[in-house]
């Protein structure tokens, strides 16, 4: 029977409780707005609190029966090609690490790529797997890293034929993607699954001018942030799951142990709302996206001192397999300035806020959210901005390693090193120490230090510039990077 997606089991259930004017004496205790603050009323608004309610016993009933929830899974599935599909209103965070668990256990071995999200890390030390890091496809002009390639897995499970499987991040945040069937080819010649983190990707299934999609190219548990690309609200993010190689009742109880007794309605609205948005639409939606964001580029391409990172940058040998146009990144090397001195210019000049942001670079979206007028501020701030720039401070420089540099030894695991006896130390004496904190230039989120590695010179004077020049370092124990946090001498 064909799934109908007009559909919107969510969404149908909170209209429901609200027509049938339900007196509920159960959590949340603002009791349908009524409890609430005025002031935070004002501000919100009330619909926020009247879709704020109980999923078991709000949404559907004390035992589930009219299956609210998994009638809004089935039809996401449905729409993206997948055999299970699960919400999760913990964000992509929660997303992957439940995949993690599902794959692989303390002390047994997962390839990851390197280039992984803060977020995995975090998972590797929860869980205790061993990590084997597979290399990037660094671009040491640009000084971008490029997800690992097919051949780069295939020689990495050869390595370590013991491996439990495979995890992936694509598309990067910066766009661009990996040949995922290649890679997904490789671990099911091993009958291994492959994990992507999509995470930038929710949009990919939509049209055929994207970049392929994990599960239409073979890959077993794919993550996706629909709060990303997608119209879902903060923290909205899905994992599906295709194939065998990965049970999904043994998924659905490694994501048990994650999260939340008391997940959100009001995201689990987003995610549903989402789903029909896009398996009604998304092909019109995207391809006015797609030509929304051909223009832009093309605008930008056209103001002095900025260049728009583009296919050709990206992919070719020895770099990316395929590219996302709808990040729109924006090099501004012409202009002299880094991008965290053009985000802080923009947000107080212009009210606008750029997302991405490093030593040379900043990043624009572009979203089905946008249109032509969103599109004409955007190039209004960006002509502001280059003619600004000559005024400018010089560019505090960041002295970013080479990618030989840039890579340390894993010398622990990272959970023996998180949760091992610490100390602090200065900064000018960490080299050579044992790293017992994750340091995260933010965005993107890709960690320069993990706990286990051993520091070494370039990589902190590369923090200590960035820091300097306007770097957000949102984990280490120290703010100022004064001192590190690193495993005490046995």
């Amino acid at each position: 029977m064909a799934a109908d997606h007009t559909r919107a089991p969510v969404l149908e259930a909170l209209a429901d409780y609200r027509r049938e004017g339900r007196l509920s004496f159960t959590p949340p205790g603002h009791k349908q707005a009524r409890g609430a603050d005025p002031a935070v009323r004002e501000v919100l608004g009330d619909a926020v609190f009247l879709g704020d309610v109980l999923a078991t016993g709000g949404l559907d009933d004390r035992l589930t029966r009219n299956r609210v929830l998994q009638r809004a899974q089935e039809l996401m599935a449905d729409a993206v090609h997948a055999d299970h599909t699960f919400f999760s209103t913990c964000g992509s965070s929660l997303s992957v690490k439940a995949a993690m668990l599902a794959v692989a256990g303390p002390h047994e071995k997962l390839l990851v790529g390197r280039d992984a999200h803060k977020s995995v890390v975090s998972g590797l030390i929860l869980s205790g797997i061993e990590p084997v890091w597979v290399e990037p496809r660094w671009d040491p002009e640009r000084h971008l890293a490029h997800p690992p390639s097919a051949e780069d897995f295939d020689a990495a499970f050869a390595a370590h034929p013991d491996a439990k499987g495979a995890l992936i991040t694509s598309p990067t945040p910066y766009g661009a993607c990996a040949d995922l069937r290649a890679v997904a080819e490789v671990c099911h010649r091993r009958s291994l699954p492959l994990l992507v983190d999509e995470a930038w990707g929710a949009h990919l299934p939509f049209h055929p001018d994207l970049p392929s999609w994990a599960m239409d190219a073979g890959a077993d548990i794919c993550v996706t942030s629909i709060h990303k690309m997608g119209s879902g609200l903060e923290q909205g993010s899905v994992f599906h799951l295709r194939g065998e190689l990965v049970p999904p009742k043994l998924l659905g109880m490694r994501a048990d142990l994650l999260g939340t007794t008391s997940p959100s309605a009001l995201i689990f609205a987003g995610l549903d709302g989402w789903r029909r948005q896009m398996a009604l639409r998304g092909r019109e939606i995207m391809g006015a996206t797609l030509d929304l964001a051909a223009e832009v580029r093309a605008a930008v391409e056209e103001i002095d001192g900025l260049h728009v990172d583009g296919r050709e940058d990206y992919c070719g040998p020895g770099r990316a397999d395929d590219f996302d146009p709808l990040p729109v990144v924006i090099d501004l090397e012409g202009l002299g300035i880094t991008g965290f001195q053009a985000a802080d210019w923009l947000r107080e000049h212009r009210n606008l806020i750029a997302h991405l942001t490093d030593h040379r670079r900043i990043g624009t979206q572009i979203t089905l959210g946008d249109d032509r007028a969103t599109a004409g501020e955007l190039l209004a701030a960006l002509k502001d901005l280059s003619r600004a720039a000559p005024g400018s401070a010089p560019a505090p420089r960041v002295a970013v390693p080479s990618p030989s540099e840039l890579r340390m030894e894993q010398a622990r695991l990272p959970r023996d090193a998180f949760f091992g006896p610490t100390e602090d130390v200065p900064l000018s004496r960490a080299a050579g120490r044992v790293a017992a904190e994750m340091i995260t230039p933010y965005p993107p989120g890709i960690p320069a230090v993990l706990p286990g590695e051993r520091l070494t010179e370039p990589v902190l004077r590369y923090l200590r510039s960035g820091l300097d020049a306007g770097m957000y370092l949102p984990d280490p124990s120290d703010p100022e990077l004064e001192t590190i946090r690193v495993a005490a001498r046995k």
